[in-house]
């Protein structure tokens, strides 16, 4: 499991501005990029290795 301790989140340019469906990124992390549920930011988080974040971020399709 990733050690999160010390990430600084912001809120992912692909998230909604409603205040729904919002997701936020922790990229200041060596080696890891973290992301969770602005809603729950206590709760789990998701770890990715910076290129497999690049991959999973490139194939997402542009918003309209």
């Amino acid at each position: 499991m990733a050690d999160l301790t010390g990430a600084q989140w912001r809120k992912s340019t692909r998230s909604s501005s409603n205040g729904g469906a919002c997701v936020e990124v922790a990229d200041n992390l060596p080696g890891v990029v973290g992301v969770r549920d602005s809603k729950d930011p206590t709760g789990p988080a998701l770890a990715f290795v910076p290129a497999a974040w690049r991959t999973f971020i490139t194939g997402m399709p542009e918003r309209a």
